[in-house]
């Protein structure tokens, strides 16, 4: 019973003054609030990455040209990859790789009286397979097109409608790629972001037509794609690779390669670190505003207790224990912060709908970082109400009868 009355008794003290306990707390608000919108940004733009990758299709490793080095200091200009690098992965890995050459650049497209500038890849056709791109209207392209150089080109699903003309209606028409006529004999189905591309917005065409039609006989690739048959597979496909590109690219024992070979897990990694370390870094900075907070707490409770020294007073002689005054005090700042956390939470859960209206970025709001929010604001209202519960347990029942 005496507990619930000290209770209702901190809790009346805090009604009491509304707008001076709301200012109070409004250090907690922000940092709690700051410290979930942080991040909930954080965890948005790391499983936004993920899904983004996890479209790019299972078991792919991207091989891109670098900088041969020995001994950590660049010996020669960067070795290029052409078309022959991904024809001899095909031929000697024995089955264990599916592989496409890539090489990619903005263009103009024209088609009757429209134009638009997209991103022409020229890939194998194995390439749709590696990165699950299906077709909705007519067809791919075949290895015949690719040795023959065909003008051949299959649009991403968005294509058609940038040339102002129905998808189904494209098909079997002719559009000008920089220029030289193609014949559009494929539309994507939509795909959305898959990894760093968009394939919904990107034209295909064969490498050999791409690279000698509209690049002007540009030999060196963007990159060369490789699917591995198996995620068992993984550590060999890496042997694979790095045995046959070192023999192309007659790189001896002990010298560093000139490529580079990563998969959509290493860009995981790389950008959640990346996302942790900022957040981690934001975090830290409303994690000050708490502090901050804390500290306002406590020296708005050492005003309490100054204010409320005669009432302390009443309350020793009339039997109050310290651990009953220690305890009042204790829970008022406890309940300052609580509800400060809880505030904060409100908003900044509100502040990441917003962000996401608004802005249009992915937020995720973690349960288990709403509980820390709120456990930590009540670990910062114990801490920093000890100080003045404690003071006003210690006071003298005669100097605190006295105190005017």
């Amino acid at each position: 019973m005496l507990i619930r009355e000290i209770v209702w008794v901190a809790l009346g003290a805090i009604r009491a003054n509304l707008l001076r306990s709301f200012l109070t707390t409004l250090g907690i608000i922000i940092g709690v609030s700051a410290v979930i919108a942080m991040v909930a940004l954080g965890e948005g733009a790391q499983r936004n990455v993920e899904d983004r990758l996890s479209r790019m299709g299972t078991n792919v490793l991207t091989i891109r040209a670098d900088q041969r080095r020995f001994g950590g200091v660049s010996t020669a200009d960067t070795e290029d990859l052409e078309v022959a690098d991904a024809e001899a992965l095909r031929n000697e890995s024995g089955g264990l790789l599916t592989i496409s050459p890539e090489i990619s650049s903005r263009v103009q497209l024209a088609y009757l009286r429209w134009n638009s500038n997209n991103q022409v890849r020229g890939v194998w056709p194995e390439y749709f397979g590696i990165y699950n791109l299906n077709v909705e209207y007519g067809e791919i392209f075949d290895q015949g097109h690719v040795q023959g150089r065909r003008r051949v080109a299959v649009l991403g699903y968005a294509v058609p409608e940038a040339l102002g003309t129905p998808a189904a209606l494209l098909v079997g028409k002719t559009i000008q790629i920089r220029g030289q006529p193609f014949e559009v004999i494929g539309i994507l189905e939509e795909k959305g972001v898959a990894g760093f591309n968009r394939p919904d917005e990107e034209v295909f065409a064969p490498t050999s037509t791409a690279q000698y039609r509209v690049f002007g006989g540009r030999a060196r690739l963007s990159s060369i794609s490789a699917q591995v048959s198996s995620p068992e597979a993984m550590d060999q496909a890496y042997g694979e690779i790095d045995r046959i590109l070192r023999r192309v690219h007659r790189i001896r024992p002990g010298e560093e390669v000139d490529f580079q070979i990563r998969n959509s897990s290493d860009l995981v990694e790389t950008f959640n670190a990346t996302a942790q370390t900022f957040t981690l870094l934001l975090s830290g900075i409303a994690g000050i505003s708490l502090l901050v907070g804390g500290i306002g707490i406590m020296n708005i409770m050492l005003v309490s207790v100054t204010e409320r020294t005669r009432e302390i007073g009443v309350r020793k002689a009339l039997g109050a224990t310290r651990k009953a005054i220690l305890f009042q005090f204790l829970i008022e700042a406890l309940v300052l912060c609580v509800m400060g956390g809880v505030l904060g939470v409100g908003a900044g859960i509100g502040g990441a709908g917003v962000l996401t209206r608004t802005q249009g970025w992915d937020t995720v709001v973690s349960p288990s970082i709403v509980i820390a929010a709120v456990l930590f604001s009540a670990a910062i209202g114990l801490f920093f109400g000890i100080w003045p519960a404690q003071r006003a347990a210690k006071l003298d029942p005669i100097d605190a009868l006295r105190y005017e």
